[in-house]
């Protein structure tokens, strides 16, 4: 009876056998017909090691063809803390004392620490990894300092421990040109700010593959699944931006910045008003686009200044808000109140509506009620009679609200949202900030009176420059953009831009009666005097905004223009935030650099300057150069030019001369010194103080004192113009040679907007 239990057990377990044998060989077969390529590919991807190959990043050009943006080979340098171990282990094994870890760590600390920080304790510990098959040591390493660790390599025959890789690097060739508006990279190449980042998917392109069998230890081996897929270069960008126009915005940022002590940075646009191509954009101060890591040189002087001790956390803390702060394009981001350049605006909104004429008379004792609320004017004293145009003109607030109210809470607030400053501009940049404007169930008289002169409500300066280009251009908002093509290596357009109009805002007609009034308004009479440049018609208004709820008694001066008047091709808008220094309206702070600006890139942009008959008269003249000339001919030569030659020494020829033939001076009164004979120039003439003096005493008390003046800022007129001199050179007291050209600077200072 146990026998049979016995037999029948062993039956069950031998069939349990046989089935559990049979499944196994049915789950191989599975394995090993239906399942192979899956459990192939673990296989390969067990036995396999995958490489990276970097896609070049696309380059990035002016409108004009002019690299801005590219890259440079550098090196990573990186070591084997595995193959390190091992051969330390096996020189151990035969008696050479080799200490692998120590050579290498005491050379590349040598030759990588001063430029890159590398120390030798950052090193042993990259060596402690050992289950790692490569450590990077440093990036981006120079070509000459990768030639001193291959020759430190070769030398010690750390061929299979120390590795060199080229990497291509982000590079731009003008530093700190246009820095906030291209961005820039990070150490991994993706962009970060700026068109590096907005069109980053574009510039990247696609990363290749190196595939490559490796055994237990690392080391590479034959095998068939070596694979090697190539990378697709990032395509390349042209971009609107004139490198000419960048460096002229950037020069008189920089200016108008330092000189009226600027505290929270200035900021700047050049826009063509009939394409919305944006010729420049920049922010100041600026940043090294090749080390943004480091901070400027205001934003250094911040942090020292702060009483936080190096290395601290706060101190760390505050620098890294710095940088963010500093890397902000502050023309595109952030909205600020516009003050009396927002006339512009209602202004066209009223002469569309038909509810004033430019003839229409007002009266402007300095102040005026709304619902009880006495509200001034910048010239608190009043204005007195006059019609709409001196209205805009002289910027008088009485006149805007008047017109304002007139429009209406409703008709107003259509015009504000068609003008486009209630969304975003579109521009294809990422980070555009936008409006602060009041609720429209909210919007009161009140708020209507102070909006209708540019106050207590906030855009961005990329919303003002659309708008205002949409007055320059006949009324029709255009889209801003900075990108105009973007091509592969071959040259193939890949996607390209073109203007967009949103819509029409205003008739052309009321946009060329505006024209005419901003214009005469720096010609002839207005508060935008400061922006004139003899030979070309400026359109141009000023303004001046007080930072409500901000920083008590801190300001914001800005001005807007466009040239020329009648037909314009570019439209400029620079406004500096907090300036401290001087008379701190947008008529003295921003006009004069706006006017600056446009007198260097219009005729770069083939405007010819057209002068009147006045103009022609007071235009300076250039000195004719004189030297080896008889005396006859050199009387003649200057005569031809208008200027009076005075004569120094007893020779018959001229050997030397003051100014320098090429040089510019007024013409009234100028007068070319010459030397002939052994006779030399010396410094004899003190040069005497001219500050404050009208263009006509300031001219007269130089050339009493035998020099020459050349007269910059406003209208080169030597009478009646009412500006001052507010700066020469050479320095008042510094000797000079006779006949010297004294170069001054004149502004009108009593304009209040």
């Amino acid at each position: 009876m146990i026998h049979l239990r016995v037999l029948r057990r062993a039956r069950v377990v031998s069939l349990l056998v046989i089935v559990a044998v049979a499944l196994l060989l049915v789950r191989i077969l599975w394995i090993q017909t239906v399942q192979y390529d899956t459990y192939q590919a673990k296989v390969i991807e067990q036995m396999t090691t995958e490489s990276t190959v970097s896609a070049d990043r696309g380059s990035i050009y002016d409108t004009n063809g002019i690299l801005i943006a590219t890259n440079i080979t550098t090196y990573r340098i990186f070591i084997a803390p595995r193959t390190i171990a091992e051969e330390q282990s096996e020189a151990d094994e035969e008696g050479v004392q080799v200490d692998y870890n120590t050579v290498i760590a005491q050379g590349l600390s040598s030759l990588l620490g001063e430029g890159y920080g590398i120390t030798e304790e950052f090193v042993r510990k990259q060596l402690e990894y050992t289950y790692y098959l490569d450590r990077t040591i440093a990036r981006q390493v120079d070509e000459e300092t990768a030639d001193a660790v291959l020759a430190f390599i070769d030398e010690n025959e750390l061929e299979r421990m120390v590795y060199m890789e080229a990497t291509g690097t982000r590079y731009y060739p003008y530093q700190t040109l246009a820095a906030h508006l291209l961005g820039f990279t990070g150490s991994d190449g993706t962009g970060l700010y700026g068109l590096e980042y907005s069109y980053d998917t574009l510039l990247s392109g696609t990363a290749g593959k190196y595939i490559v069998a490796r055994d237990a230890q690392g080391n590479e081996m034959p095998y068939e699944y070596e694979e090697y897929i190539e990378a697709v270069d990032g395509y390349n960008l042209t971009t609107t931006i004139d490198v000419f126009i960048q460096a002229a915005l950037e020069e008189q940022l920089k200016v108008a910045y330092e000189e009226s002590g600027g505290q929270n940075r200035a900021c700047g646009i050049v826009m063509d008003p009939n394409t919305g191509a944006i010729l420049a954009m920049a922010t100041y101060p600026t940043f090294d686009l090749n080390d943004p890591w480091t901070l400027n040189s205001y934003d250094t002087a911040t942090l020292l200044n702060s009483g936080l001790q190096a290395g601290s956390e706060e101190y760390s803390e505050m620098k890294s808000a710095l940088l963010l702060s500093g890397w902000s394009n502050k023309a595109l981001t952030e909205a600020y109140i516009p003050g009396s350049t927002f006339k512009i605006i209602t202004a066209a909104m009223a002469l569309e509506q038909g509810v004033v004429k430019t003839t229409d008379h007002f009266t402007c004792t300095g102040v005026y009620s709304v619902n009880g609320i006495k509200i001034h004017c910048h010239k608190l004293v009043g204005h007195g009679a006059l019609n709409f145009t001196g209205g805009i003109q002289q910027s008088c607030n009485p006149v805007l609200m008047t017109v304002g109210l007139r429009i209406g809470l409703t008709t107003f607030y259509d015009y504000f949202n068609a003008f486009g400053y209630l969304g975003k501009t579109g521009i294809d940049l990422a980070g555009e900030g936008n409006s602060v404007f009041h609720n429209p169930e909210k919007f009161a008289v009140l708020d209507l009176a102070t909006a209708s002169f540019g106050q207590n409500f906030k855009i961005t300066p990329i919303q003002h420059i659309r708008a205002i280009s949409a007055v320059a251009n006949g009324g029709y908002l255009v889209t801003p953009y900075v990108v105009q093509t973007v091509t592969d290596d071959s040259g193939n357009v890949i996607e390209s831009a073109s203007t967009e109009q949103t819509r029409q805002v205003v008739s052309t007609e009321v946009c060329d009666t505006i024209s005419k009034i901003l214009e005469e308004g720096v010609s002839v009479s207005g508060g935008a005097r400061n922006a004139y440049v003899a030979g070309y018609r400026i359109a141009a208004k000023t303004g001046t905004s007080e930072k409500i709820g901000d920083n008590d008694d801190a300001y914001i001066c800005s001005c807007v223009a466009y040239a020329p008047a009648e037909s314009p091709v570019v439209c400029a808008l620079i406004m500096v935030d907090e300036p401290t220094k001087g008379t701190l309206y947008g008529s003295t702070v921003a006009a004069p650099y706006v006017a600056k600006l446009m007198e260097t890139i219009l005729p770069h942009m083939g405007v010819e300057a057209v002068y009147t008959e006045d103009e022609l008269a007071k235009l300076a003249v250039t000195v004719p150069n004189l030297r080896y000339y008889s005396l006859n001919q050199a009387q003649k030569s200057a005569e031809r030019v208008g200027l009076t030659l005075k004569v120094v020494g007893d020779g018959e020829y001229v050997m030397s001369q003051s100014p320098a033939g090429g040089s510019e001076i007024e013409k009234e009164n100028g007068v070319i010194v010459v030397y002939t004979g052994d006779a030399v120039a010396e410094n004899t003439l003190s040069v005497p103080d001219v500050s404050g003096m009208s263009a006509l005493s300031a001219n007269r008390h130089l050339v009493n004192s035998g020099l020459n003046i050349r007269i910059e800022g406003t209208q080169s007129y030597t009478s009646g113009t009412g500006a001052v001199a507010v700066s020469q050179s050479p320095a008042a007291g510094e000797l000079v040679a006779p006949g010297t050209v004294v170069t001054v600077s004149f502004r009108y200072l009593n304009e209040t907007d």
